[in-house]
């Protein structure tokens, strides 16, 4: 073993049960959302551009066939190579990317066709020029927008979903999330310097904040985990990968049988009773 494996080994032993889980999620060979978009859907064909100001490259949007049934996929790109990481803007979305996104959506139900969103990002771009161009303004639309969309919607945490990032693509029918992937307001890293003033309580702050699978799940947050091979989806991708296909073919199956009235009106209350606590008496 080398010493560089040593010192991950080490490392791994003394994290939480929490912090294992985000190492998974973070881990490099974990599939990426384009990954599971190849290996589950056929016949993608892209969509570029957002007809207002250019063409994002850290968002992919298409049109393809979920066991040759047509969908809208969605999915965030972040890069294999540094030079590919950079020109995906690490999978951060610009405000560009989110309109991308919507311009997608709203095809989708032209034609109604149910949407599919993957989603594996830290948060959306914080750059000046994003903040410039409308980025909470370009969130906020998407959330009200997807609330109502007159079609299935099925969105997948399949690594980190950081914040409203990640939600501008999570306002969906059903939310599926990955046994070892992690949903958050703000990593754990930014939470610890803000709250204890140093990054390197990230464990705790990881453990206090509750955003591993099981834990947003029983917050109401997310209404599936599917399970991963025992060591991380990482150790065996075809596995993975046939477990997330099947969970999807379940969910649309179920959510075609819906009326889209009720579908819709189902949608918005789950999202209106997230984090609501009621009390008898």
């Amino acid at each position: 073993m080398s010493e560089h494996e040593q010192g991950i080994s080490t490392e791994a032993q003394a994290a939480s049960p929490a912090w294992i889980r985000i190492e998974r999620a973070r881990h490099p060979q974990r599939p990426y959302p384009m990954d599971f978009i190849e290996r589950i859907f056929t016949d993608f064909s892209e969509i570029h551009g957002d007809r207002a100001y250019g063409d994002d490259e850290a968002v992919a949007c298409g049109m393809a066939r979920l066991a040759g049934e047509e969908v809208m996929v969605i999915g965030n790109r972040k890069g294999g190579s540094t030079k590919d990481r950079v020109r995906r803007n690490f999978g951060m979305p610009h405000p560009e990317g989110y309109r991308k996104a919507l311009r997608a959506m709203k095809l989708a139900e032209k034609f109604g066709r149910a949407v599919i969103s993957f989603i594996d990002l830290p948060g959306a771009f914080p750059g000046l020029g994003a903040e410039e161009r409308g980025q909470a303004e370009a969130i906020a639309r998407n959330l009200l927008e997807m609330s109502r969309l007159r079609v299935p919607t099925i969105s997948v945490i399949s690594g980190e979903g950081g914040s409203g990032g990640a939600l501008a693509l999570a306002v969906a029918d059903r939310v599926l999330i990955l046994e070892n992937a992690l949903y958050f307001v703000i990593t754990p890293e930014s939470c610890a310097a803000i709250m204890w003033r140093d990054a390197a309580q990230k464990q705790l702050a990881a453990e206090a904040m509750r955003i591993s699978a099981p834990e947003v799940f029983s917050l109401g947050c997310v209404d599936e985990i599917v399970q991963e091979p025992p060591e991380g989806i990482h150790t065996d991708r075809e596995a993975g990968t046939g477990l997330l296909g099947a969970s999807l073919k379940k969910h649309l199956a179920e959510l075609k049988l819906v009326p889209i009235d009720e579908l819709v009106a189902e949608r918005q209350a789950k999202f209106r009773n997230i984090a609501q606590f009621y009390t008898e008496g």
